[in-house]
């Protein structure tokens, strides 16, 4: 197993020689036998519960027990007691009543299952989901919205096509790592994310800088351009990645100058609106979301952002934090999905909640697993609050939420046992088909390949991702 440092010299190698390669191209031969699916959906918005949701305190309710000193590790599964949804004998965890007001717009399905990748570090398993590839690998794997943004094209051709909101790319641990798969990969720059650390701050990335007039502003342009070209780093990039670059360069440069660039701006919606998205970060995050794909925004992530034994990452009073987090997201969500409802555009929107994998008190991994088990919480009898929740990863059944995009309403699909481990004993979901499944909604065919160092790489490993056709109405 690498070790972190080798790992991330690994991803920087891949990263530098993607850039001196070629255009990767569809293979015609493979491509003519290729049948898209009609798409149902023509956006996606995902919402990351970056750190590792635990399914038994969100979504998928077991039994409950509150704390008390001496309470039985092994009798802790949910920290939460259940509370009805509006679909009819379905439940969800308290914490969350808005979003079980609207879950009968929704899917569940509560059999996703991630692999024990031998370590089980947050990086390599937000690497797999977002991507479909286990790192390290030998060229730098799309994001799943760069493939989005390279198969369709933009919606509207003055908005970006990709872009990720709540998530620092600097100056966060693990920054580097989180770094190599927020990226188009070998597709190029003009298929990457615009990233948005800060929505309430948005509006600033689509104006130029305050005091610089336009035609100092194109000179700058210009030369920028210049660089790119002919500049020192020029060798380290082959053609096609120049031209890619110069075209997200144009891309960001049309923008600047058009209309659109008012969706960037949250303060332009109503008070009222602004106040029942606003439960920090990510609800603003949701509220931009929601805005961008109202103009022509094809992928949009909204992150709680990943910061190691941050947010969900909950090594240390997992009870209490997930108390805050559930307040952090319920208003945002629901909101959310009653908008896009409202003004028609849920039916053509898949709205997706997600984590890396889920958590447990006892088991790190799943049964069996060699992982090192990275909480210090006990695992006998609970004596301090702060020990109560979901402190080990669990990767043997988490629970992922869709909204809209053609899929079943008020439909729940697979199972985890009731018992610990909660593994998934039902129709398991793997990363490979959970994303044919979102390319299927799409209009893409999870067996979409391209050809790069001579070799294919498709849009799910292998091509051998199936889409769960059941959950599609």
């Amino acid at each position: 197993m690498k070790t972190r440092r080798e790992l991330l010299k690994s991803l920087a190698t891949a990263a530098t020689s993607t850039l001196l390669l070629p255009e990767p191209r569809a293979r015609a031969s493979v491509e003519a036998k290729i049948v898209h699916p009609a798409p149902k959906a023509d956006a996606v918005i995902v919402l990351w519960m970056a750190g590792g949701m635990a399914a038994p305190d969100t979504f998928d309710p077991k039994k409950y027990k509150p704390f008390e000193p001496g309470l039985a590790v092994a009798d802790v599964i949910s920290t939460f007691p259940a509370i009805p949804t509006a679909i009819d004998g379905v439940q969800i965890c308290d914490g969350l009543p808005e979003i079980a007001k609207v879950l009968d717009r929704a899917t569940l399905i509560r059999s996703h299952v991630q692999p024990d990748l031998g370590s089980i570090l947050h990086s390599r398993h937000q690497y797999h989901w977002h991507t479909g590839y286990v790192p390290p690998q030998t060229v730098a794997c799309p994001h799943l919205g760069a493939w989005m943004s390279r198969v369709l094209g933009p919606r509207n051709p003055v908005m970006p096509a990709f872009v990720n909101i709540g998530q620092r790319l600097e100056g966060v641990g693990e920054s580097e790592e989180i770094k190599a798969f927020t990226t188009a990969g070998f597709f190029g720059s003009e298929f990457g994310p615009m990233n948005l650390p800060y929505p309430e701050q948005a509006a600033l990335a689509v104006r130029p800088p305050r005091g610089m007039d336009p035609g100092r502003f194109s000179s700058r342009y210009a030369h920028f351009q210049q660089l790119v070209k002919a500049g020192p780093n020029a060798a380290l990039a082959s053609d096609y990645h120049q031209e890619s670059m110069l075209r997200s360069l144009d891309n960001a440069h049309r923008l600047l100058g058009a209309k659109e660039r008012e969706a960037f701006d949250i303060t332009l919606e109503p008070k009222e609106v602004q106040e029942r998205y606003d439960t920090g970060r990510f609800g603003r995050g949701c509220l931009l979301a929601r805005r961008l794909v109202e103009n022509g925004a094809r992928y949009v992530e909204v992150t709680t952002e990943y910061v190691p034994f941050v947010h969900w990452d909950t090594h240390d009073r997992g009870h209490e934090t997930v108390a805050k987090l559930h307040q952090e997201i319920d208003r945002p969500i629901a909101t959310l999905i009653r908008d896009l409802e409202a003004r028609g555009l849920l039916d053509r929107t898949l709205v997706v909640i997600a984590s890396e994998f889920s958590r447990d008190m006892i088991t790190e991994g799943q049964p069996g697993s060699k992982a090192n088990d990275q909480a210090s919480s006990p695992k006998d009898f609970l004596q301090l609050p702060n020990h109560y929740g979901q402190h080990r990863h669990f990767t043997g059944g988490s629970t992922v939420v869709l909204f809209g995009g053609g899929v079943k309403k008020g439909f729940v699909y697979g199972r985890t046992a009731d018992e610990r481990p909660c593994m998934a004993i039902e129709n398991p979901v793997t990363i490979s088909d959970l994303h044919a499944t979102l390319f299927t909604a799409m209009g893409i065919s999870p067996k979409t390949v391209y050809e790069i160092e001579n070799r294919p790489f498709y849009a799910t490993e292998d091509g051998k991702g199936k889409p769960v056709q059941a959950i599609f109405a």
